[in-house]
């Protein structure tokens, strides 16, 4: 039992010392994501994509806002890199759980599940 308490008391002075699990398993960009190619996404993703390359207009009032990335899903930016845009969902009385997410650096994220995973748009 001593072992076990020794072992897991390295194991937190090692993720403290270098800044957290990320950066203690060598991951400083968050999770590789999956990609998708925009020809494999929602027809009301491709139109939401042409919207977002146009500046709008935008059929939905949140239509970029700052995405917060609360959850640490996509890579770690400086508060405000990404704006979030409704992906419109048929039969949904609501926005709905789909979304695209724009970085400022032109990166482009896919969700179809509210934030709980993402997937990296392919050009």
């Amino acid at each position: 039992m001593n072992l076990f308490r020794v072992l897991i008391a390295l194991v937190s002075a090692l993720v403290l010392q270098f800044g957290g699990a990320s950066a203690l398993f060598g991951r400083d960009d968050i999770p590789r994501l999956a990609e998708i190619a925009v020809a494999d996404l929602p027809a009301e993703s491709r139109h939401t994509l042409r919207l977002i390359k146009k500046g709008g207009p935008y059929p939905y009032e949140r239509d970029g806002v700052t995405f917060g990335n609360f959850e640490k899903l996509l890579p770690i930016k400086a508060k405000g890199h990404y704006r979030e845009f409704t992906v419109s969902t048929p039969g949904a009385r609501d926005r709905g759980a789909r979304r695209i997410v724009a970085g400022k650096d032109g990166e482009l994220f896919y969700t179809a599940d509210h934030y709980k995973s993402f997937k990296r748009i392919r050009e």
